[in-house]
């Protein structure tokens, strides 16, 4: 008799969809997907913060029979939670060793998705990993190749692909009605500026060495760590790639450029220089042009959302709003139709949108629950799922390049089919960083 984790081995190269069908091609919701005989056994990598979120959500759909987080108080917090039927690893390398294992799903810090994703694929699992999913742009070319290679399901968790309203903007932006030639001005969040911290002894239920990681060791300082990894590039890109992976995803989509990227950026902001301190972007302003002649401007000085502008018109969307005169210009058999766009972008997945008042709760009681069920549909169905790796490759490339042209000070010149900068090695030797081992990803 075959565990469901051998059968989909088995059957996965048989009907896995191709890599380059966009994410807008998925499945609708599968039928009977909670039916206790068709529960999936569940696995949590990262269990604190937004990891254990996931986690929560992926356990009402399958059977959490494991969590692992390199913080033992995390682990054994959320063990609780699951009510004492999971069981708590320090070393994922054991968890995904584990024959009665079917998916994972990854809430780690940033640098240590890609290597974690990577082994639980090629051990035969299906992955959700939150976003940003890579911390350089080659180790997104390394996730996308293992994808290829092992044909594994693996959602990203940027899950405004799964907001019905996000989808409307996008099908607006994409329709035409504004012009040709569009601008979309993506507005992020400023992120702390600080330091020098002082270190310490690593608190002993954490397992410091191994949080590092890839990255350089350093002693152990609270500020590196758990929420506030985000202020440092050596574990994350700041708000470019925390929230750009969100909004300019939004951006790209509807610009239509989420089989691409662009051929021209530049970019003005402030990388602080404080020993221990944070040193992630803030006050930037990036400017990166497509080869239809379409732009994106990405900055932190405005509301975080997307605002999309042409010779016809403009609107801005974010999570809680869609507003501007192409809204309200609309006739009842415009939002019809835009309607119907968005549903055609979801693949029929029937969407909420919140909005109002506590919207941000609603949002995690919809449509990030919406989001990770389109993952188990997906996971049984082996269709490509609503944020699928290739697009959020080439969104993150956009994110990773903003902070590259910070850094450089000057133009630079982007190969979208080669993924490099052209005739620039000292802007080429940014598209990967020295891992230290034994950490360093391998595949």
């Amino acid at each position: 008799m075959l565990h469901r984790r051998e059968f989909f081995n088995k059957t996965a190269g048989i009907v896995a969809t191709a890599a380059a069908v966009p994410y807008f091609q998925t499945s609708s919701r599968a039928k009977a997907a909670d039916a206790k005989n068709d529960r999936l056994n569940v696995a949590a990598i990262g269990v604190g913060g937004r990891g254990s979120m996931i986690a929560r959500w992926a356990s009402e759909l399958g059977d959490m029979v494991a969590c692992c987080d390199v913080d033992r108080q995390h682990a054994e917090r959320f063990a609780a939670a699951m009510g004492g039927k999971c069981d708590i690893y320090g070393d994922y390398r054991k968890l995904i060793e584990r024959d009665d294992v079917d998916v994972v799903t990854i809430g780690t810090p940033d640098h240590w998705h890609v290597k974690i994703a990577i082994e639980a694929m090629k051990a035969g699992l299906d992955v959700y990993c939150e976003k940003p999913v890579s911390l350089t742009i080659d180790e997104g070319k390394l996730i996308c190749k293992v994808v290829k290679q092992t044909r594994r399901v693996l959602q990203v968790g940027s899950d405004q692909r799964s907001d019905r309203r996000i989808l409307r903007g996008v099908a607006l932006a994409r329709s035409g009605r504004l012009g040709k030639k569009l601008t979309a001005r993506v507005g992020l969040p400023r992120y702390l500026t600080g330091g020098p911290f002082p270190t310490t002894e690593a608190p002993k239920h954490l397992d410091w060495d191994m949080w590092l990681g890839q990255t350089p060791a350093v002693p152990y300082c609270r500020e590196r760590c758990h929420g506030l990894f985000r202020m440092w590039l050596e574990y994350s890109g700041g708000s470019l790639t925390d929230w750009g992976a969100h909004h300019v995803d939004v951006a790209m989509l509807g610009l239509g450029q989420e089989n691409t990227g662009p051929v021209e950026i530049q970019g003005q902001g402030f990388l602080p220089d404080v020993p221990n301190g944070y040193n992630i972007a803030v006050d930037y302003t990036c400017t990166l042009k497509f080869a239809d002649g379409s732009t994106m401007i990405v900055s932190d000085d405005r509301d975080r959302g997307v605002l999309f502008e042409g010779e016809n018109g403009r609107f801005f969307i974010n999570r809680n709003r869609l507003t501007g005169k192409p809204i309200e210009e609309l006739t009842e058999s415009d939002q019809q139709w835009l309607a119907a766009e968005a549903d055609k972008l979801s693949g029929g997945r029937n969407l909420p949108e919140v909005g109002g008042d506590k919207w941000q709760v609603r949002y995690m009681q919809t449509i990030s629950r919406d989001h990770m069920r389109n993952f188990f549909d997906c996971v049984k169905s082996r269709e490509t799922p609503a944020s699928d790796i290739f697009s959020h490759h080439r969104v993150l490339n956009c994110c990773h390049m903003c902070t590259i042209a910070i850094k450089l000070k000057r133009k630079l010149k982007w190969d979208p089919v080669e993924e490099g900068f052209i005739g620039d090695d000292e802007a080429n030797a940014m598209l990967r960083r020295e891992q230290r081992e034994p950490y360093a990803i391998e595949i």
